[in-house]
């Protein structure tokens, strides 16, 4: 998938451009059925498929207080999103500027960049622009008078509900993590860049790789089995791993964080600044706090064996 940050690069010649705009955190399966028709558009008017997205959620520039916790990092939506087989994607770099552009003005930027837009795909409900000025009924009269089809696609439902990024972030914050995978429609995962921590894993000899996932959601403190791919190599490798998020109640000094560590089964090596795809296969125990750090390297070993037993 060919990512641009402007409209203008794409340079589609004179060929249809079909678009699906949102932000698409989880890529679940009402952003799949939006990208989906895009490509299905793409196809019939052989034209190409782009797919626009932000590189920041919308809150986090117009009210940094009400910025959820993302179910994806970046990397991974993208890579979520070039799975479905998208032709480009615009990345838009999402600051005050760029926030306070009127709906109407931000769409008529895009055909005169773009030329030749043949349809538009959002999720019923999508608001955009200056103060969220804009939704579908702007859309489909600019549509009209710029001579684009427009697709504001209904929710999909699951179990008589809306699948909605909402919703998925309640279940992985529940533990609900099958919940969470049925909606994303692919089994639920964590991923992040590998960051320098007090490699007190390594001295109780069980080294651990300390994933950045900040503002993310998080599914409950505990210890779980995991799957573990490393990414930017130039072959990702997959390893089984022993997670645990939480405090570190037996190792703290009186001022705990919330901090996701993984220990890579049969691992060598160095991982700093690399990239981490966890998936869950289940929970082990939930996080304690241990008389000592030897009772404490007692329990992972026996963590260890017992995630092996569930792999």
């Amino acid at each position: 998938m060919n990512i641009i940050h402007a409209a203008k690069d794409l340079n589609a010649g004179r060929r249809k451009v079909c678009l699906a705009i949102g932000f698409f955190d989880g890529v679940h399966l009402g952003h799949q059925q939006i990208i989906r028709q895009t490509i299905a558009d793409a196809r019939q008017y052989e034209g190409i498929a782009l797919v626009i997205t932000f590189d920041r959620h919308p809150n986090s520039v117009v009210a940094p207080g009400r910025v959820p916790p993302l179910i994806y990092s970046l990397p991974q939506k993208l890579r979520a999103i070039e799975s479905f087989g998208a032709h480009t994607l615009l990345l838009i770099h999402f600051d005050k500027t760029f926030s306070e552009q009127p709906g109407e003005g931000f769409i008529r930027g895009l055909a005169n960049d773009l030329a030749w837009i043949q349809s538009l795909c959002v999720g019923a409900n999508f608001v955009f622009g200056y103060k969220r000025g804009g939704n579908v009924e702007l859309l489909k009269k600019l549509g009209q008078e710029l001579k684009f089809a427009v697709h504001g696609m209904a929710a999909v439902a699951l179990d008589d509900e809306p699948v909605s990024s909402t919703r998925i972030r309640e279940a992985i914050s529940a533990g609900d993590l099958d919940a969470a995978s049925q909606m994303l429609g692919r089994a639920y995962s964590l991923a992040g860049t590998v960051v320098r921590g007090d490699r007190l894993g390594l001295k109780i000899g069980f080294p651990t790789a300390n994933l950045d996932a900040a503002g993310r959601a998080l599914p409950p403190n505990g210890v779980y089995a995991v799957h573990a791919e490393v990414l930017e190599t130039a072959k990702p490798s997959s390893y089984r791993g022993v997670l645990n998020i939480g405090v570190r109640p037996t190792v703290n000094d009186g001022n705990p964080q919330r901090r996701v560590e993984v220990h890579l089964l049969e691992f060598q090596g160095e991982l700093y600044d690399k990239e981490i795809e966890l998936t869950f296969v289940e929970k082990l125990r939930e996080e304690r706090k241990f008389a000592s750090v030897d009772a404490l390297r007692e329990q992972i070993g026996r963590d260890i064996c017992e995630a092996q037993r569930r792999f």
